[in-house]
Order: C-alpha cells, then structure tokens, then sequence
C-alpha cells in the first residue's frame, strides 16, 4: 500500500510543477501599452511636475525639474520633450542629448 501512495505522491508532484512552469510565460514581465498602463514611469511624472511648475508660474522649478529629468532619464520620451521646451525657454545650457546605451543615468 505505501507504494502507492509513494507513485501517488510523485505523479501529483511532477504535474504541479509542471502546471507552475507551464503559467511562467503569463507572469513574466512585458512592455505595457502607455495607453493601457495604469501608472506612471518616473519621468512622466517629472514631466507633469515641470507642467505644474510652468503654471503657476515658478519658472526656476520648472527649469530645474525639466533639466532633472533630461540628466535622469535621457533615452526617454519625455527626456526628448524637455530638452524642447528647454531650448523654447532659451536655456543654454540644457543637456546635449546622450546616444542610448551610453552608461549614463
């Protein structure tokens, strides 16, 4: 009888590890759709900071956060957006675009 329960036991363990593999495609991170996302990424919310700073009319802070995020996250895309209103706001000394991969953060 111990024998049984012993192929049992070993059966049941080989499917239920199977089936906790079989989901890991599922769980497994992937590129989320902006559009579908549920949060923001940090230099989105940097980005809105400066917009917040641009109307109440705090032009230093707004300078200051945009030039933060540039320096923080240069391959994004609202990196890209503030090095625009950088030069819109005639900042000459806003950060030159850094090539992806780089190894600065």
């Amino acid at each position: 009888m111990p024998l049984v329960f012993t192929g049992f036991r070993a059966a049941f363990g080989s499917i239920a590890i199977f089936a906790a593999v079989a989901q890991a495609p599922y769980q497994c991170a992937s590129e989320v759709d902006p559009d579908r996302r549920v949060y923001e990424d940090p230099s989105e919310a940097l980005y809105a900071l400066a917009e917040r700073f641009k109307a109440s009319g705090d032009r230093r802070a707004q300078v200051d956060t945009l030039r933060f995020l540039v320096e923080r996250y240069p391959a994004s895309r609202f990196a890209q957006m503030a090095r625009q209103d950088l030069e819109a706001l005639g900042e000459a000394g806003a950060p030159a675009e850094r090539p992806p991969g780089d190894g600065s953060r």
